[in-house]
């Protein structure tokens, strides 16, 4: 199955969706987000859509198109809900679990971007890399033991490496 890549900047980003669609691209598959905020070159969230051009040919069964955009920390890419009204699920995923916003959000209730899947009162971002999890912060981590820990016997030591998500020794001190 071939797929189209293509990667835009964030004021190209609805058009690109648009041009896809018009292209033969009109099944709408997913669309999310991938934190790249530690990236020394351009950091941000990467926004990801996959489009289906459901039409079958003699040489392949579909094609399909991955378009992406890298949205700097704290500003917004265009909503392509009015381009795809089966995106809007998606985009309030992104917005809620990544903090992206979406310029011109429209799902038909007029309630906007509105959380989706966490208890209300919930505050953060758990899907982005800066996301401390509480649950490291409470306890040990359940994974294997570091070299040298819990034998009797001296065996040598590595550096200490740090999971995602583990707060520094800092965390939860107040």
């Amino acid at each position: 199955m071939p797929q189209e890549d293509l990667a835009v900047t964030p004021p190209e980003w609805l058009r690109a969706v648009r041009d896809a669609r018009d292209r033969g691209y009109t099944f709408f598959d997913w669309l999310s987000a991938v934190d790249e905020t530690d990236r020394e070159d351009h950091p941000g969230l990467d926004i990801v859509c996959h489009l289906i051009d459901p039409r079958p040919t003699p040489e392949r069964d579909q094609r399909t198109a991955l378009l992406r955009t890298r949205v700097p920390l704290g500003e917004s890419v265009h909503s392509i809900t009015g381009v795809f009204a089966g995106a809007a699920w998606h985009e309030r995923e992104t917005h809620e679990m990544f903090g992206q916003d979406f310029d011109g959000f429209v799902d038909g209730t007029g309630m906007g971007l509105r959380p989706l899947l966490l208890p209300d009162g919930f505050e953060g971002t758990p899907l982005r890399k800066s996301f401390v999890l509480a649950s490291r912060a409470t306890r040990p981590w359940p994974g294997g033991k570091e070299p040298g820990e819990g034998h009797s016997s001296k065996s040598p030591s590595r550096r200490r490496v740090t999971a995602p998500g583990v707060p520094g020794p800092e965390w939860g001190q107040g």
